[in-house]
């Protein structure tokens, strides 16, 4: 889904300087890549700027983790330490949400991340960010979960405990307010 919405001038230009600080902070996250050909890539495209602003303002310290050679696109994940706080206390999806009867939490990962123009990281995605640093000591995350595993009522979260990656199941209409989920766009 891409975002129809757009950032104003000032909005883009602080978002900018906030995601070049970032950038230059963080090298080991993208060692071969140069600022000036990301940004002018977000630059062109303003629609993928506001997704990386509403990554931003939920909290998720978006920063760029690689680059897809197949299609020439920078890779963003959310890079804050503990899962987005802007996107806790949520169940797996909308249709988890539908059949909560009372307790409803306000929103749903994968309902989220459409409105905010972004993928539920995969398993995969989230232990390739655990190889750059040590992220979710508190908290958990919301995974996209296999089909054969959500027909069944089921959904997947990670986190990182005793130096090691988890992956656990949970009812998708479950919800904790330490466990969100992290977001990936491709730009």
């Amino acid at each position: 889904m891409k975002p129809k919405n757009k950032l104003n001038p000032s909005q883009a230009e602080a978002l900018l300087n906030i995601l070049q600080v970032r950038f230059e902070k963080n090298k080991n996250r993208h060692k071969s890549i140069e600022w000036k050909k990301v940004q002018a890539r977000l630059e062109a495209d303003p629609g993928k700027l506001w997704t990386l602003n509403e990554m931003e303002m939920t909290g998720g310290e978006p920063d760029i983790v690689g680059f897809d050679k197949k299609t020439g696109e920078y890779i963003f994940y959310d890079c804050v330490a503990e899962t987005p706080g802007g996107r806790r206390s949520i169940c797996y999806d909308p249709e988890a949400l539908a059949s909560r009867k009372e307790h409803k939490p306000a929103h749903s990962a994968i309902g989220m991340a459409a409105e905010m123009g972004i993928d539920v990281l995969t398993e995969v995605q989230y232990r390739e960010l655990q190889q750059l640093g040590a992220f979710d000591l508190k908290t958990s995350s919301w995974v996209l979960t296999p089909s054969p595993i959500r027909k069944l009522g089921g959904a997947l979260f990670c986190d990182r405990r005793y130096d090691t990656v988890f992956t656990y199941h949970n009812g998708a209409e479950s919800y904790y307010g330490v466990r969100g989920f992290r977001g990936m766009l491709k730009v």
